[in-house]
């Protein structure tokens, strides 16, 4: 079948990587894609936003099944549109993916429905914010609650970072509108794991859970980022804890949505806070995760366009997803002066000197008289896969080692704190 993908960052590479693999592709399109998917996937200057655009292209194209990579589509209605036009998705459609489209819906319904996460507020009034910042305890959360591209949280260890946050997103705007209403939460104790799942609306089966390095240096230090690397399977995501997440947050969210009239199809992202009372909910998101996926779907033996079709119709209960045995390694190689303002335009070596089991994801790059420059600011995914751990790793920093560009950023210490569950 003839296929496309929405998007044009690493994650999409992942996913077009991935459908590349399947017996059941006739043709794979990418809009927009990018100049390091075009061996994959036949790149089209379509933008993400542009639905009527990419409908129209769908239907000349005969394009039966689309992966949307972004979020920003699915808030637009891209799934409602395409389903319409009796055109396979891999991606819930807009109501629920208001999920991540704000935060304080997403806690709305994790209270509503019993599944746990931290305690919260939400402001829509700074003032009013910036009062009870005076009598809450400290360390908290300060988020923006709209689309913030990963950015939108702070984590304040004091009143005076707390109100410096809520300032900027309220007052200077400096995530726009998605600032205009803030969530003030609980900072929660633990270790964070990201755990994805496929969807059909009533049955939902776990992907391999993964871990994410959020911050921009070694040691969780730093601002917050896109995400530095992560890897998968990651342990402290054991069997136990999957089977908790399993039936404390997914299954109970994915009932709840059909409860309230927003059948979420798809694939669902659960950030999570692994503590030692159990498991909360930190945030939810409703697409594949930036780097998650990179790490998550090399470890894929199945088919993903099989997966995907089970998901539109229903039948996931009836296919069985495989995964390969042994881990995968990404680790995100940023330019100059991220995430605050990366430098754009200089040229890449090295992608040449390809090396066994390993990956390079193109995330923002782009190609200018013959060579790679780039261009965003995480510019590329290097994933390694090994049966062993640290051989993976090993792996994914050697090839890391044979790429370079001025001002190349990349954090040191992706996968370590694995070794910590690990014997």
């Amino acid at each position: 079948m003839n296929v496309m993908v929405i998007g044009g960052g690493g994650r999409e590479h992942a996913i077009a990587a991935k459908i590349a693999e399947s017996p059941r592709l006739t043709k794979l399109y990418a809009a927009p894609g990018s100049d390091g998917m075009a061996s994959l996937a036949q790149c089209v200057p379509l933008a993400v936003t542009d639905t009527e655009k990419i409908l129209a292209f769908a239907r000349e194209n005969d394009i039966e099944m689309v992966f949307i990579g972004p979020e920003v589509p699915l808030l637009n209605g891209l799934a409602d549109a395409l389903r319409k036009e009796n055109i396979m998705v891999l991606g819930p459609e807009k109501d629920a993916a208001e999920l991540e489209g704000s935060k304080a819906f997403s806690k709305h319904i994790m209270k509503k429905y019993n599944i746990p996460t931290g305690d919260y507020e939400v402001f829509t009034d700074m003032d009013a914010a910036l009062s009870y910042l005076k009598t809450a305890a400290y360390p908290l959360v300060v988020k923006a609650d709209g689309l913030a591209a990963g950015k939108g949280v702070v984590i304040a260890e004091d009143q005076d970072v707390a109100v410096g946050a809520v300032k900027s997103m309220m007052a200077d705007k400096i995530f726009g509108e998605s600032g205009s209403r803030i969530v003030i939460e609980e900072f929660l104790e633990g270790e964070e794991l990201s755990l994805l799942a496929f969807t059909d609306g009533k049955t939902v089966v776990p992907m391999l859970p993964s871990q994410d390095h959020k911050r921009i240096d070694d040691g969780d230090k730093g601002p917050n980022t896109g995400g530095m690397g992560a890897y998968a399977p990651a342990p402290v995501g054991s069997a136990e804890v999957v089977a908790e997440a399993m039936e404390k947050v997914m299954k109970p969210l994915v009932a709840a949505m059909a409860k309230e009239g927003k059948p979420y199809r798809g694939v669902l992202y659960a950030g999570l806070m692994v503590g030692e009372n159990g498991i909360k909910v930190l945030e939810f998101n409703a697409r594949f995760g930036d780097p998650e996926t990179q790490a998550v779907l090399p470890l894929l033996k199945s088919d993903l366009i099989t997966v995907a079709e089970a998901v539109n119709k229903g039948t996931l209960d009836e296919i069985e997803i495989c995964w390969r045995d042994g881990y995968a390694v990404c680790v995100v190689m940023s330019a100059m002066g991220y995430p605050a303002s990366p430098v754009k335009g200089d040229v890449i070596t090295g992608l040449d000197k390809e090396q066994p089991d390993t990956f390079v994801f193109h995330a923002g790059t782009k190609k200018e008289d013959r060579q790679f420059v780039t261009n965003g600011g995480r510019v590329l995914g290097v994933t390694a896969f090994d049966q062993d751990l640290k051989t993976a790793i090993a792996k994914a920093y050697g090839r890391v080692e044979t790429i370079d560009f001025e001002g190349c950023h990349y954090r040191k210490d992706i996968g370590q704190k694995a070794f910590r569950h690990l014997k």
